[in-house]
């Protein structure tokens, strides 16, 4: 049986990753498939390098799906299968937990993020977001980029921030709303729309793209990518091994050179 408990400190976690999610004795368990992780598109670049480190601190073979949160949960939901789930926001882990879907006592904070706003690189004069009028110039008759808030926890946290800083009105009428936050930050970068809201950690890695302002982090939700065990997983003791391991020191790492937030 394993014994997995919730943290009440980051740190005592990390030290203690192993006794906190102790593996099942037995491997007779193990469905014949490979391990499957079902992580957040925005999080694509940090986990590959995490997943590399994994596979070469562990040997262990496993597969990554990338997608928006929201249309990872509902496919957990219905059943696809998975092992572990690495969301962008918390609402959607919250969903699955309600659910039972997850392995609560497992779940962990990995990360957090900022929220930008970007411009293709060519035009990358810095933006006052305290100007309606200045962001409306720039917006001219393009649209603002950003994840769909209908679905997308991207979208979500830049719909807040719109609307904290009193922008939402006047831009509410002139999207595009992107299935996930890279579709809305490709936009940009391709020169089809004059500025985009993505997380920071995106537009540090899209060489197209210049950070022309960043939202103060009181103007939205606390950006944080919770990660938990699925509770159909076929792989329990690499889905508890794993989720332990977004919480050593080499993922720390993979997650600050991607631009994210590790956590404190």
């Amino acid at each position: 049986m394993k014994f997995c408990v919730r943290p009440l400190i980051r740190a005592l976690l990390v030290g203690a990753a192993a006794a906190a999610c102790t593996l099942a004795a037995s491997m007779s368990a193990h469905a014949a498939e490979t391990p499957v992780v079902f992580a957040a598109a925005s999080l694509k670049n940090a986990m590959e390098d995490i997943g590399a480190r994994y596979q070469a601190k562990t040997g262990t073979s496993f597969v990554f799906s990338f997608a928006a949160s929201s249309a990872l949960a509902r496919q957990i939901e219905a059943g696809a299968p998975a092992d572990v789930y690495v969301s962008a926001n918390v609402d959607w882990m919250d969903y699955l937990e309600q659910r039972g879907l997850i392995d609560a006592s497992c779940r962990v904070i990995v990360a957090g993020n900022t929220l930008v706003v970007v411009a293709p690189r060519d035009r990358a004069e810095p933006l006052d977001l305290a100007s309606a009028e200045a962001v409306m110039a720039r917006l001219g008759d393009g649209r603002l980029s950003l994840g769909d808030p209908d679905h997308v926890p991207a979208g979500r946290y830049a719909q807040s921030a719109l609307q904290a800083t009193g922008l939402w009105p006047r831009v509410a009428d002139h999207l595009a709303r992107g299935d996930n936050v890279r579709v809305a930050l490709a936009l940009v970068a391709r020169g089809e729309a004059p500025l985009g809201v993505v997380y920071g950690s995106d537009a540090a890695i899209e060489p197209d793209v210049a950070v022309v302002a960043q939202f103060a982090d009181t103007t939205h939700a606390p950006i944080a990518y919770p990660a938990a065990p699925v509770a159909a997983s076929q792989h329990k003791d690499f889905a508890l091994d794993f989720v332990a391991f977004l919480l050593s020191p080499g993922a720390r790492e993979a997650f600050a050179d991607a631009g994210l937030k590790p956590v404190d």
